[in-house]
């Protein structure tokens, strides 16, 4: 598969080839004219085979923009947000989650800089919108049900909670959850059930449970 595309030359290659998770077989630089920075690059894909990417098999050598496109029109309604005080090393791990149950959006409250290198690649397929506080967060996100996932004392069952169409599934820090100032955001809290002795479940994995719970609600069940 080949592709033209307009390229920065300071720019990494790593850049340019989605992270380096594609290898080129062949590429060359036109010569820009003098006036302008800009370069025009022809780059020829390894076949599906050599695709290393982190795509489903549907996907194996298409360029990242047509994947893209296929994942937004195929995409659910859930939205996500992740509170994100402490850098949690887990928000990689959501993410990758979210971009498996086909959400298209993922609102990050707080810092920029979270663990990307456990998302492996799959932020590079949604949107990640970033709120410097709360109420940028909630102003921007205006009409959607805002759903913490939190085992605190106001908490509902999740297995008995019916989660919206418009949900937006709100999640905390490994240890100290989501901030009450967040909590008295939101909607609703639900809580997942445990049978076992440990006080909570981890974070990531909280999250994988809640985006699913929703999305059998919404499009797996009956």
């Amino acid at each position: 598969m080949c592709a033209t595309v307009h390229f920065d030359p300071s720019q990494r290659w790593a850049d340019l080839l989605q992270g380096g998770a594609v290898e080129a077989i062949a590429a060359f630089r036109s010569a820009p004219a003098e006036h302008s920075p800009m370069g025009e690059f022809f780059i020829c894909y390894h076949g599906y085979m050599d695709d290393t990417r982190n795509v489903t098999d549907e996907f194996k050598g298409l360029a990242h923009k047509e994947i893209v496109e296929a994942l937004d029109d195929r995409g659910v309604e859930l939205e996500i947000a992740i509170e994100n005080l402490e850098r949690d090393f887990n928000m990689g791990t959501i993410v990758r989650s979210a971009n498996a149950f086909g959400v298209r959006t993922v609102h990050v409250i707080g810092r920029k800089q979270w663990n990307k290198r456990g998302a492996m690649m799959t932020d590079k397929y949604l949107q990640v919108r970033y709120h410097q506080s709360i109420d940028a967060f909630v102003a921007a996100t205006a009409g959607r049900t805002l759903v913490a996932v939190d085992n605190v004392e106001r908490s509902v069952p999740l297995a008995t909670s019916p989660l919206p169409r418009d949900a937006l599934l709100l999640f905390g820090a490994e240890g100290p959850g989501i901030s009450a100032e967040l909590l008295q955001k939101a909607a609703t809290i639900v809580a997942i059930e445990q049978l076992g002795s440990t006080r909570s479940l981890n974070v990531g994995v909280a999250a994988g449970i809640a985006m699913y719970a929703w999305l059998q609600q919404q499009y797996l069940g009956s």
